[in-house]
């Protein structure tokens, strides 16, 4: 039979390989238009954009600044803090065991819950593609710490962590306000959270948690509030008609995330919390933070479509609770989990299987980006800019092309602090799917179709015009203009 050790130091080993191997696929796969997006940011450094908080942005930038704008450069910190999250998160799990169970000893757990997560697809692609979710995941196992140590200490210092760190997720990700009501809620319910309410500790931290979001907030008062509009414009819509229809893709979409296996653990470890939760304060604080967003989730989706990524936030907190479970068939589960996952980045770098950009996400979102860049490049002349109709495809074209001007028309460039004039002529490429608004132009005129083509199949086909800039714009047209790269110094060689 094999040591605790023996098996912690198999799963370190187990960890580090695919460690390694993300990193290989983040320099070797094209970046994202989301990804490309979010590089534009660190161009424009703010406390806030239109989309996200702006730790991404910060990420990618310090990234970037080491290795480059390449996808080591910005992927490599996602990747590395993804690892790094394991150890905080084996010790959330040993500190939130309940005293009063008979568990299995607290490294097995250990083990379990971090291999359970991190075989799930969200994790395994936000541990290679840099989304806010890669940031908000990781100071998500940081509070998780910091809580677990709280619960065996109970010293009040910890407190302040998890406020820092709640903090920090929010400034990552807006959805961390979720969890963070529900430590509210256990604070106002529970009988250990009112004995704390008692002492200054947790409004310390509430006031830390504060003081580390007031840039977000800053910027958003500042910007008419349009991120946190944006963002909370969300839960307005509602089509009870759909209601079964949009339930059941989100119970669908989080199967297929979490992979089967492990979803059944998730769903275990529900169960766990629910049973232990009044008496014992540590699985009463966890099944809060659940609850709270799943309530939120589930009533959004009762009118209206929960985007599959949203409930990633509380796998954290369910991969606690499952490592509790010690069913026999969690090894079973987590090969699956990384068999899927395997599979998934096998079709993203080589493309085996025949499949359409409709049905490949991988070659619909990253395939023949760089290849792309290099065919616009050809038909443009020296001085021409770059535009595109998207905002997508102008960040990859504005991260593939050093060597040109790229430009971005869209509203959402407003708010960049980036330079909001250019004049003359240069090439536009639109997705035949996408309108324009021709008021931004003197001349249009349509000159050919360029194909972006994966490893094997196309990904996207995109018409060509030669443009020509109004020479006046209204007022409120000019900000719309965004200047996102300019050649560097030497780069037309």
């Amino acid at each position: 039979m094999e040591s605790p050790v023996t098996s912690i130091r198999a799963w370190c080993g187990l960890l580090l390989l695919a460690t390694m191997v993300r990193l290989v696929l983040g320099w070797y796969l094209p970046l994202s238009p989301d990804e490309a997006y979010y590089w534009v940011w660190t161009h424009a450094p703010a406390a806030g954009y239109l989309d996200h908080p702006p730790m991404v942005a910060l990420w990618i930038g310090a990234g970037s600044a080491l290795f480059g704008d390449g996808g080591a450069g910005i992927r490599w910190i996602g990747t590395g803090a993804t690892a790094l999250s394991t150890v905080f998160l084996a010790r959330a799990i040993q500190d939130f065991r309940p005293a009063t169970q008979q568990a299995p000893p607290g490294g097995a757990a250990a083990v379990r819950g971090v291999a359970l997560l991190q075989a799930t697809l969200a994790i395994g692609v936000n541990a290679v593609v840099m989304t806010p979710d890669t940031p908000l995941l990781f100071f998500m196992t940081v509070l998780l710490w910091a809580l677990g140590r709280l619960m065996v200490t109970h010293r009040a210092r910890w407190w302040l962590v998890a406020g820092v760190a709640l903090g920090l997720a929010f400034d990552s990700k807006y959805t961390a306000v979720l969890p963070g009501a529900g430590m509210a809620g256990w604070l106002l319910f529970h009988g250990a959270g009112r004995a704390w309410l008692r002492r200054p500790a947790p409004w310390l931290a509430a006031g830390l948690f504060l003081l580390v979001i007031s840039p977000v907030l800053w910027w958003n008062a500042t910007h008419h509030w349009a991120s946190l509009l944006r963002q909370g414009g969300r839960v307005g819509d509602w089509q009870a008609g759909r209601a079964m229809q949009f339930v059941g893709e989100l119970v669908g979409g989080q199967a297929g995330l979490a992979t089967p296996g492990i979803f059944l653990f998730f769903a275990g470890g529900m169960a766990w919390m629910l049973r232990n939760a009044r008496r014992v304060p540590a699985c009463g604080l966890l099944l809060w933070m659940v609850l709270v967003p799943t309530v939120v989730f589930v009533v959004h989706a009762l009118g209206d479509r929960v985007q599959a990524n949203w409930p990633v936030i509380l796998y954290p907190m369910l991969a606690v609770a499952a490592a509790q479970l010690a069913w026999k068939w969690w090894k079973g589960a987590v090969v699956l989990g990384a068999v899927l996952c395997g599979l998934i980045f096998v079709q993203a770098a080589f493309e085996p299987l025949p499949l359409s950009a409709h049905t490949d996400v991988a070659l619909r979102q990253m395939g023949g980006w760089p290849q792309l860049a290099a065919q616009v490049d050809a038909i443009a002349m020296q001085d021409d800019f770059v535009t595109a109709c998207d905002y997508g495809t102008a960040s990859e074209l504005a991260l593939y092309m050093p060597q040109r001007t790229v430009v971005g028309i869209e509203a959402r460039w407003a708010l960049f602090n980036l330079p909001h004039a250019i004049r003359g002529e240069g090439i536009m490429v639109c997705n035949p799917r996408r309108t324009f608004d021709p008021q931004f132009f003197a001349q249009v005129s349509r000159v050919g179709t360029l194909r972006r083509h994966g490893r094997i199949r196309d990904a996207e086909m995109l018409d060509v015009y030669r443009v020509r800039m109004a020479d006046t714009l209204p007022d409120d047209l000019q900000p719309d203009i965004a200047v996102l790269s300019r050649p560097v110094m030497g780069s037309r060689e």
